[in-house]
């Protein structure tokens, strides 16, 4: 019960922070992870499970009217149940996306119920009562605490047991593909990342990170450095000589 408490009141307070600061990422999977962890004991599991979820939510951010998968319930319910199981980071994977999914239709309920006070913010607007614009946005957003709180606190009340009973029935066999399907999800999140920025122009460094990757058997860590290093040399040196070029032949045509 406690845990339960003390995981709703984080999310709550977290997703509190992200709205109040100014969107500093205090929602996503790498801080939810260990905070939830931690409160649950084990602070190591949440560590790597945080930095794990993290991969599979990377590109999940909300731009506009898009709703994305919630990153906060997911990672805040798939570590605690994770960690409550004994079953550890796999597991963690294979509940987070669709704890996430669920918990996206929940926001767009609560964003259903917080355009219904839209009326009451322009007789407001147009009393020019300051004061009670602000009540209004922090109600809402308070609203929205409140309903993370409560997603937290009852999955985890009445669902560790049950999570726990469901994971103990289920076959090897079954458990084992959550694993290997769990072990494709960061796979997964990084395509949805990649796919709108890959074109033709930088579909060969994919290409050549793979090489480095599946041939040359690199660690993950030198293939960053040598993307760094690849980056600072397109941007800060092949860049301002090629608009140098253009900009020369410009003048050029110009002066004709």
């Amino acid at each position: 019960m406690n845990e339960a408490f003390l995981v709703g009141l984080a999310l709550a307070v977290l997703w509190f922070l992200e709205k109040v600061g100014g969107t500093p990422m205090v929602i996503r999977p790498i801080v939810v992870s260990p905070i939830v962890g931690a409160i649950c004991g084990d602070l190591e599991t949440g560590i790597l499970i945080g930095a794990t979820l993290e991969l599979v939510f990377m590109g999940a951010i909300q731009v506009g009217a898009a709703v994305p998968p919630d990153v906060l319930v997911g990672a805040g319910l798939g570590t605690a149940f994770a960690i409550i199981s004994g079953q550890g980071a796999d597991i963690a994977l294979a509940l987070g996306l669709p704890i996430a999914i669920l918990a996206q239709s929940l926001k767009v309920i609560v964003f259903i119920v917080r355009s219904s006070f839209m009326d009451l913010a322009m007789r407001l607007a147009k009393q020019a009562n300051i004061r009670g614009l602000v009540m209004l946005n922090f109600g809402g957003l308070l609203l929205q605490c409140f309903m993370y709180f409560t997603v937290a606190f009852v999955a985890i009340t009445f669902g560790s047991d049950a999570v726990e009973l469901f994971i103990a029935q289920i076959p090897d066999v079954v458990l084992n593909g959550l694993k290997v399907a769990g072990g494709l999800l960061p796979a997964v999140g990084f395509a949805l990342l990649v796919q709108p920025m890959m074109n033709a122009k930088n579909c060969l460094y994919f290409v050549f990170g793979f090489v480095l990757l599946a041939y040359l058997h690199l660690p993950v860590l030198a293939i960053t450095i040598i993307g760094v290093v690849f980056a600072f040399i397109i941007t800060f040196e092949k860049g301002p000589t090629m608009k140098t070029a253009a900009a020369i032949e410009e003048d050029g045509l110009f002066d004709e």
